[in-house]
């Protein structure tokens, strides 16, 4: 009668502490869906927006605002936040690289640092930021053979394939509620030289390099690309900055709080690679004006924002620096920003 009473003893527990368990996730679902209910339905406007703009911005969660808005009130809360905002055209002799830039990453004048991560923060958001001083060594690596029966790499190991210095995620890709294996891009990729994704005719948002190491961003087609001797490239965007001028002196360029990737390049050809963490509580996650911020303060006079969400991440010598924000760890994707090794 002991073992049994023993038995029943132990079972009540672990039934107890299941019935509990399972409140709490209870309370704590109702409590998320309360918040978002309040945020979604409550007075503030930019609160509206703000949530409407966060969760489209992932595959995985987008139907949440599905559940509070009609398809109308989606789009005007959404507006053109992924578009390019001017049709301008990068103008190449805003960016002057030196000969030794290129040749020795000016290492040997002792001024500038061939490569440099710094840790860049707001109300919001925490991240790294890349400065990549001779912008030759910044290249697009690839996953392989692209399209349906094909899928993408890790950032990682596409480092490691490259023997690479660093690394980032870079253009989008089909990524049918969140579940996409990164096999099919979205848009063009150049790789050193070679076109391996898009068409000829069709106009891009592209984010490249030309074979002069000068960063172009904005819309242009396939073959106005190859004319402009583009020699590594990807699309996505919104553009951030082009020829010194943001995008958002108008106003806002919206955009949710979420993890960001993005490029950009300085007067004197320097290279700027971000990667902000977010959906995390010591970071929410930046908008596309965070970004504009940080880019404009360390002097881009053109950049992109690229793919982002639970795609961004920093790779530097073999290791992730940032916070990857997938529940399931770094995804595969077809392309990424590539950092040769130093001289």
């Amino acid at each position: 009668m002991a073992h049994a009473r023993k038995r029943l003893t132990v079972g009540t527990i672990i039934c107890r502490a299941l019935i509990v368990l399972l409140t709490t996730i209870v309370l704590l679902v109702v409590g998320l869906l309360m918040m978002m209910l309040v945020i979604a339905k409550g007075p503030s406007p930019s609160a509206k927006k703000l949530f409407v703009c966060s969760v489209k911005e992932t595959s995985a969660i987008g139907f949440l605002a599905d559940w509070f808005y009609t398809e109308e009130e989606i789009t005007e809360y959404l507006g053109s936040f992924r578009e390019t905002q001017t049709d301008e055209v990068t103008n190449p002799e805003l960016v002057q690289i030196s000969a030794q830039s290129v040749s020795d990453g000016a290492q040997q004048s002792g001024e500038r640092k061939q490569t440099e991560i710094i840790e860049v923060s707001g109300s919001t958001f925490k991240g790294k930021l890349m400065k990549i001083s001779d912008p030759s060594r910044v290249y697009v690596g690839i996953s392989g053979q692209y399209g349906a029966g094909f899928e993408g790499k890790r950032v990682a190991d596409m480092v490691a394939e490259y023997g690479a210095l660093a690394g980032i995620n870079a253009g989008g890709f089909e990524d049918l509620n969140g579940v996409g294996n990164g096999g099919t891009p979205l848009g063009m990729v150049v790789s050193q030289g070679e076109v391996r994704w898009g068409s000829m005719t069709t106009e891009y948002e592209i984010i490249g390099f030309d074979n002069n190491n000068i960063l172009h961003v904005g819309k242009m087609t396939g073959q106005q690309a190859v004319d402009a001797g583009i020699r590594d490239a990807v699309c996505f965007g919104p553009v951030l900055i082009v020829n010194g001028t943001a995008q958002n002196e108008a106003g806002s360029l919206g955009g949710g709080f979420n993890p960001r990737s993005a490029i950009g390049q300085t007067a004197d050809g320097t290279v700027l690679i971000l990667v902000i963490d977010g959906r995390q509580a010591t970071s929410l996650g930046a908008t596309y004006d965070d970004l504009i911020s940080i880019m404009l303060q360390h002097g881009a006079v053109n950049a992109a924002n690229l793919d982002g969400g639970s795609s961004s991440m920093m790779i530097y010598e073999n290791e992730l620096i940032t916070t990857c924000s997938s529940l399931y760890g770094p995804r595969k994707m077809p392309s990424c920003w590539l950092v040769a090794p130093e001289n």
